[in-house]
């Protein structure tokens, strides 16, 4: 009998967790993020790490930038983990230690550290996860862990990566470093980097026409106030 867990069953979770409806604008971002941790949940080969929490942790929030009400954001992140049967704290803090580690290295010390990290006081529980991603020959790359490092590298070192050629170079010499695909990491990125650019555009367009209706309202309001005046 099999009892593997469907995308079904961690949507009809997510909203046991999550009562309240999501915004129209951002359905779109939590489904499909919602689906892709669901998918490598129940994939034999994947394993969590730091670096994934990272990449996961950083979607959300760069992706629901502008979400309203903003005090909806903390249950709807709270409710992907629980619906994927994961932890939101260990996500959280094991994402902060890691980009605490990133605020102090160079882009070149960072990439020498991924290849073979050393333990750091206060980050003891996200060492040996690490490590083991390079001597894994099963490891299951993903999308949030590709983000996991771009976050990683734009903390260390963010105008570097405005250059796509330095990117790309970059992108390679951690992928040979820890056994990843290339060029897998280097599309997986130029999406993410579109749908955050996309994501901009649409909260100038959202903040626009907000500002378009809040001036109307203004308007009819004077309007009408100086009717009675008259």
């Amino acid at each position: 009998m099999n009892n593997l867990k469907t995308v079904s069953d961690t949507k009809r979770s997510f909203y046991t967790h999550h009562t309240r409806p999501i915004n129209s604008v951002y359905r779109r971002v939590i489904e499909e993020l919602l689906v892709e941790m669901h998918l490598l949940s129940v994939n034999v080969d994947f394993k969590s790490d730091p670096i994934y929490y990272l990449g996961v942790v950083t979607s959300f929030e760069r992706l629901m930038q502008g979400y309203q009400p903003d005090s909806d954001k903390v249950s709807i992140f709270n409710a992907l983990c629980r619906s994927t049967d994961a932890d939101p704290d260990v996500y959280t803090s094991q994402a902060d230690s890691l980009l605490s580690i990133a605020k102090n290295k160079s882009a070149e010390d960072l990439i020498t550290w991924l290849s073979n990290p050393t333990h750091t006081e206060g980050a003891e529980n996200i060492i040996d996860p690490i490590q083991a991603i390079s001597k894994n020959s099963n490891f299951k790359y993903s999308r949030p862990f590709a983000i996991g490092l771009y976050t990683l590298l734009e903390e260390a070192n963010g105008e570097l990566l405005q250059d796509k050629d330095k990117r790309n170079e970059i992108v390679d010499n951690l992928a040979e470093s820890l056994g990843l695909p290339g060029e897998k990491m280097k599309k997986d990125l130029e999406l993410y980097r579109s749908n955050l650019e996309k994501m901009d555009q649409l909260l100038k367009v959202i903040e626009d026409v907000l500002e378009a209706s809040r001036k109307q309202r203004e308007k009819r309001a004077l309007e009408k106030q100086e009717k009675t005046e008259n």
